[in-house]
């Protein structure tokens, strides 16, 4: 498992229930994971004193229900700085165990010892690009959302990259892979993180198990005569690290050689010691 166990400012401090208790800066919330199918004792005073606790509903999505928590704050994850805010279905706008792929290209792009371009899709609220472009990528950021696109923008002038080569774009994502294949370009890394179900601005559909192959497929020929990575990330369970592997490795192997590892990607629980896993990530690099 790929750990993302170098922050300071956040902090799983455990565990049980179909819940988590975590530590975002100053603040506990209490929020449920489908992955927390175990049950043991809450010893800790933050389950009975959160700052936040969101609560799922047996009717499908929930609600907040808050306890002296500000609308928004920020924490910092290296050089980097992140506004937070509670908002619908549980999220905060940030998904801390990406840093354990945010470290892995960040040092891919600072040593590569050449301009690298970098495609971010579904870029969310820009964690990814905000990474690539503090190691000295030029990057393209997709998000079919105008709102995450904005929090990102936030994002970088908080971590003082509002004048990073970075081109913020809201589109949909395939719709624009299509469109940029046509013109020509090219980029040097490719980063997705997909949603398992999404619409496009106009309305499109978006499954993950129907569309993410035929997506990569269309990824490879954005990519330049001397790649330095691919990157998939997936929440889905189905898309397990062997199925990221299978469908990278049949894409981009036969044309650029390299090698392919996916991993679970996780967070440490401080009460336990264990490790909480958070989805998959497939990586390719030469």
């Amino acid at each position: 498992m790929w750990l993302a166990d170098n922050w300071n400012d956040y902090e799983v401090i455990d565990c049980s229930e179909g819940e988590k208790l975590e530590r975002w800066g100053d603040y506990l919330l209490i929020r449920p994971d489908p992955q927390v199918i175990w049950s043991r004792a809450r010893t800790h005073r933050g389950w009975t004193r959160p700052n936040g606790h969101y609560h799922r509903s047996a009717k499908g999505g929930g609600e907040w229900e808050f306890f002296y928590l500000p609308e928004q704050w920020q924490i910092c994850y290296r050089d980097l700085t992140f506004h937070l805010k509670p908002f619908s279905f549980k999220h905060t706008g940030l998904f801390p165990e990406q840093a354990a792929n945010w470290d892995w290209f960040g040092e891919k792009i600072r040593t590569a010892g050449r301009p690298v371009k970098v495609l971010n899709l579904f870029a969310y609220t820009g964690g990814a690009t905000l990474t690539a472009a503090k190691a000295g990528a030029s990057v393209t950021h997709v998000d079919a959302s105008k709102g995450m696109v904005g929090w990102a923008k936030e994002n970088a002038a908080a971590s003082h990259l509002e004048s990073a080569p970075i081109r913020w774009l809201v589109d949909d994502c395939v719709k624009f892979v299509e469109r940029e294949i046509r013109r020509g370009n090219h980029y040097d890394a490719i980063i997705m993180d997909p949603p398992s179900y999404g619409r496009g601005p106009k309305g499109e559909i978006w499954k993950i198990e129907d569309m993410i192959h035929p997506l990569v497929r269309l990824c490879t020929q954005l990519l330049s005569d001397d790649p330095l990575f691919f990157l998939i990330n997936s929440y889905t369970t189905g898309l397990a690290p062997a199925v990221l592997t299978y469908m990278i490795s049949l894409e981009i192997i036969p044309r650029y050689g390299g090698h392919v590892d996916a991993q679970e990607i996780g967070l440490p629980v401080s009460e336990t010691g264990l490790s909480l896993p958070c989805g998959a990530a497939g990586r390719w690099e030469r």
